[in-house]
């Protein structure tokens, strides 16, 4: 089914953007790991929407409800069942777009695969309100590998074309990058920036744009700390494609790439060589070109990905669709509450994805069904 991702674990998310309410399940975690809600709840309010000037006015407190999975505050090896309930649903805003889609949204796409009997209010089972429940498992996921040594942090590079974060990313990153306190002080951040001067830039950025009713994307590199070499699989279940099957599955995702990614095309072979060292009696490369994994496997260097978020379709100008029961031309002001730029609150869907897949592997690799304790 297409909302659900399984290997060693398996998760899938339910709901609708203006439904009663949206969840997941999360299946094969280890029985015994302890899940503390409240830092489960800071990492959730991290994507939540209505918390900054610059994200959409839907207020939700997108607090989960645990159904089953966690007894006593540790996973008891039951499927792990939670819901966020909508509480501040408005489909009416979506009433004169039955039949009209929006441009670069799913409407046409979710006309054609489901005959006109999908919910179409906020993109329905499309929306990117369904990433909260895959937070929720990323949020579950980051806790254990946090335990086992793996920090995960993502930060912004860049928000529509404006100045680059500090040092990039890829094979010749900044070292505060490689510093697990350093990642873990993104999290405090509204922007995450590893050069916080760049702040005030992306903020006017943005302004700028809402006022214009217009929107922003941008780029966010995520990177994974501690991650032991021989993680993944060959060829279809490599790391790249758990990674990468997970980050696409965020609406705004319209690009992925690992290490020096897209730049290998403009790179020669002398340039791009990852050369084998021993470093503190383990093997590693002397760069990074290939983002920590080779033939889908771990390399044991830190995960380097990077990714690419759209500008948010749903625009305050003018724009052109078509009136899918009369085949009419049609101009659409589309109503509503609408991030300028979706960014900042991607970040953290990032990081989740991120978690879920890395844990998937380590669980793959451990074989067993018990936790370490």
């Amino acid at each position: 089914m297409s909302s659900t991702w399984k290997n060693k674990i398996s998760l899938n998310l339910f709901g609708e953007s203006h439904g009663p309410a949206i969840g997941m399940t999360l299946d094969g975690l280890p029985a015994g790991e302890p899940i503390d809600l409240e830092e489960l709840q800071a990492f959730l309010d991290r994507r939540a929407p209505g918390r900054f000037p610059w994200a959409t006015s839907r207020r939700e407190t997108d607090q989960p409800e645990f159904l089953s999975g966690i007894l006593d505050g540790k996973t008891c090896g039951a499927p792990i069942a939670a819901i966020i309930r909508n509480e501040n649903v408005c489909p009416a805003d979506y009433a004169d777009l039955r039949h009209i889609p929006r441009p670069g949204h799913a409407d046409f796409t979710a006309e054609i695969k489901h005959g006109g009997f999908q919910a179409r209010a906020g993109g329905g089972h499309f929306s990117g309100r369904l990433t909260a429940a895959l937070c929720i498992a990323g949020g579950i996921c980051l806790q254990i590998l946090k335990r086992r040594g793996i920090t995960i942090g993502a930060h912004i590079v860049t928000i529509g074309g404006t100045e680059g974060d500090t040092g990039g990313f890829g094979f010749t990153p900044d070292p505060d990058m490689l510093d697990p306190q350093k990642l873990e002080s993104l999290t405090k951040m509204d922007i995450p920036l590893f050069n916080p001067s760049l702040r005030a830039g992306i903020l006017e950025e943005i302004e700028k744009v809402k006022q214009a009713g217009d929107s922003l994307g941008g780029w966010i590199s995520c990177i994974a700390l501690g991650v032991p070499p021989g993680l993944g699989d060959p060829i279809f279940n490599g790391m790249e494609n758990r990674i990468s099957s997970l980050v696409f599955g965020i609406p705004a995702v319209k690009g992925v790439d690992f290490g020096s990614g897209f730049g290998f095309a403009m790179m020669r072979g002398s340039e791009a060589k990852d050369e084998f060292c021993m470093v503190d009696g383990a093997v590693r490369t002397s760069m990074n070109c290939n983002g920590g994994i080779l033939g889908g496997i771990t390399t044991g260097m830190p995960i380097l990905f990077g990714t690419t978020i759209k500008p948010t379709p749903s625009i305050g100008q003018r724009q052109e669709s078509i009136n899918l029961q009369t085949g009419e031309s049609v101009t659409l002001e589309i109503k509503g509450r609408h991030d300028p730029c979706i960014v900042p609150r991607a970040v953290p869907c990032i990081e989740a994805a991120a978690a879920i897949a890395i844990l998937d592997a380590l669980l793959d690799r451990e074989g067993s069904p018990y936790a370490t304790r």
